[in-house]
């Protein structure tokens, strides 16, 4: 067999429309690019078997007459995967345009915000100079301690509870406590006081 220059042509043409798809930011055109770059990925892998042969489950003398098996389970595995992808694609599609009436991704302000700021060195960042809004609780300069374990004041709370009261007596919920309800001899009105 002489090789062709078709089918790699067309490879080449269906992944290159595939990623400029997914480079887009309508998730319609993402599921396109998708489904191209899977077409591609299969035509590349058939092409790659070799020429048509008899099916492997036949008995021949000239083994050389029967096709590769693997390249046509790849590409069932590929037609699997591509159709998994393409439904949580969908899905994503159907949600954003229940929620907001589009499809198309938007800029993350909070994205664009670190992507604007000024590139400094950490070791050169100055707590005090720093923007409120880039300071937080994980940059290392903020020091966030809990209470201490022996401090009197957390271990009259921890042991009194935080409305000054013993643990546990604060408020006794409907049927515990008191002993008296609606079946009680003792002459309970069937309502639990506090």
């Amino acid at each position: 067999m002489t090789p062709t220059i078709v089918l790699p042509v067309i490879v080449a043409g269906l992944y290159a429309a595939g990623v400029y798809l997914l480079l887009d930011r309508s998730l319609t055109r993402v599921l396109l690019g998708f489904l191209l770059l899977g077409n591609a990925t299969n035509v590349l892998l058939l092409s790659a078997g070799g020429v048509a042969g008899l099916a492997p489950i036949l008995p021949v003398d000239d083994e050389s007459a029967i096709n590769d098996p693997l390249p046509q389970a790849l590409v069932l595995t590929a037609i699997v995967i591509t159709f998994g992808i393409s439904a949580f694609v969908l899905a994503m599609i159907y949600r954003s345009w229940r929620l907001v009436r589009d499809e198309v991704v938007q800029d993350d302000a909070e994205d664009l915000r670190v992507a604007t700021r000024e590139e400094i060195d950490a070791d050169e960042r100055d707590p005090e100079l720093m923007d409120p809004a880039d300071r937080g609780p994980g940059d290392g300069f903020t020091v966030e301690a809990g209470p201490r374990r022996d401090d009197p004041e957390t271990l009259r709370r921890r042991r009194t509870g935080p409305r000054g009261g013993r643990r546990g007596r604060e408020r006794v919920g409907r049927g515990q406590g008191r002993g008296r309800g609606p079946s009680d001899p003792a002459g309970g009105h069937g309502r639990d006081k506090y």
